[in-house]
């Protein structure tokens, strides 16, 4: 049995370091379905107000407990996990959001276009376009897979900006959080409690003083907005209010078992204690504490989705799939297409073994790689198998090809892609797809050689 984590994929590529640092810094990248979730709800508002189409930025979550969020490579949004576990409520967190809008929408990533060739140009666009790769070679647990370098390349200098496309993005941030009725409060405790970083050494500095240069101009600015903005006192709603408690109690859970049990006490029942509880006791592989928290939870919310994921995957890694299975089909019941709930359901059905299961599984994967823009390989891999089993020996092999283009061994695409066209009917919507996966994989052949 495949083995998952709750909620999370976890993956990792290098991202090198300033040129005199002469180092390479390894990044890693989570997913999970609630909390992208959580982070797309709150953004979405944002990205309106800013005129960007939200479905065309991307939200990346970095596992990396320093304070920073950056974008980089186009409309790509990262935050990193120190960020969303340290801010102190919503409005800090969307205040953030609105600023690195303020980047996107301002064009400053365009205009940086001098201190980005003199951050190496052609090497970090690999590495930041390597992302996609990493992210997409996540398998089930806790992973170091998709290595990417990009060279030494001065990344400090690119994916930091002027003080003064650092005042224009706060501006835009501003009437962007205006737009949307909510106040700028949050950006502005938020810079304010990083105020005084700006006196420490640059290397006792939080990476977003570094990445984000502050002055007392900008701050200024920002509490005067706040003092005459006919949105200052107007924050989330209550739901926002709880998606983001529960956010972070599962993250912290996650990532530091130890301290969520001493943050969330077993006399405290509220929602997000509980979860953070279940969580931590999870990756303590403490499973049967871990799924009385779980049960507790669904005994309050039984439809909810990712409560329902959570206690499917627990039960799952417990080697209780048949149990595990109800759990995913009504988490996939409010949310049908959700790449992060099909994979698992599917690994489930072909462990079942049956047709109905065999057909099912395919149809599983194929929904999760249409829905997903990042597709773990793995989804490929049992797609594969999935089809091998059915005796679809072309379908299989060109999903192998598919796996190879994903973790960029341009060798074996290439060899599976000559196995395909063999098997698939000329014509056949497979073989169609064979064209584009074979011209790609002899790109990516003929590059590695």
């Amino acid at each position: 049995m495949r083995k998952w984590l709750v909620g999370f994929v976890i993956v990792a590529f290098v991202l090198a370091q300033p040129v005199a640092a002469n180092a390479q810094r390894r990044l890693s990248f989570i997913r999970d379905a609630e909390t992208e979730h959580i982070l797309r709800a709150f953004a979405t508002p944002i990205f309106q107000a800013a005129g960007l189409v939200p479905q065309s930025v991307n939200i990346f979550i970095v596992h990396d407990q320093s304070l920073n969020a950056f974008v980089a490579g186009g409309q790509n949004m990262f935050f990193n996990t120190g960020l969303l576990t340290t801010a102190e409520n919503p409005l800090e967190l969307i205040g953030v959001m609105a600023h690195e809008a303020g980047h996107i929408a301002g064009g400053h990533l365009a205009r940086g276009q001098d201190a980005l060739e003199r951050a190496q140009r052609t090497a970090l666009i690999s590495t930041l376009l390597g992302i996609a790769a990493a992210i997409a070679t996540g398998e089930g647990g806790l992973i170091g897979a998709g290595a990417i370098s990009g060279g030494q390349v001065a990344t400090r200098g690119f994916l930091s900006f002027s003080r003064t496309m650092e005042s224009s993005a706060d501006q835009a941030a501003l009437t962007y959080l205006d737009r949307a009725g909510l106040s700028s409060e949050g950006l502005m405790t938020f810079l304010e409690s990083l105020a005084d970083q700006e006196l420490l050494p640059a290397d006792r500095q939080a990476e977003y003083v570094r990445t984000h240069p502050l002055t007392f101009d900008r701050i200024q600015l920002i509490r005067d907005h706040v003092a005459q903005s006919p949105a200052t006192g107007q924050g989330v709603s209550p739901e926002a209010e709880i998606m983001f408690a529960r956010m972070q109690a599962k993250l912290i859970g996650y990532l530091n078992p130890r301290r969520a049990l001493q943050v969330f006490p077993e006399e405290d029942k509220s929602i997000p204690a509980t979860y953070g509880r279940a969580i931590a006791h999870y990756r303590r592989g403490q499973m049967d504490l871990a799924l009385a928290e779980m049960n507790e939870l669904l005994a309050m919310a039984p439809n909810d989705p990712f409560f329902n994921e959570a206690a499917g995957m627990i039960l799952l890694e417990s080697g209780r799939a048949a149990e595990a299975r109800q759990y995913y089909e009504r988490a996939l019941s409010v949310f049908p297409g959700e790449p992060l709930f099909l994979i698992p359901l599917a690994q489930i059905k072909l462990d079942g073994g049956t047709d109905a299961d065999l057909a099912g599984a395919v149809s599983d994967l194929n929904l999760a790689i249409r829905e997903d823009r990042v597709v773990p390989s793995m989804a490929w891999r049992l797609l594969a198998t999935a089809y091998g089993r059915q005796g679809d020996l072309g379908m299989a092999a060109l999903s192998l090809a598919e796996e190879a283009l994903v973790l960029r061994d341009g060798e074996a695409a290439v060899e599976q892609v000559q196995r395909a066209e063999a098997l698939l009917a000329h014509g056949s919507p497979g073989w169609l797809r064979l064209q584009d996966v074979r011209r790609v994989a002899e790109e990516l052949a003929e590059e590695q050689d």
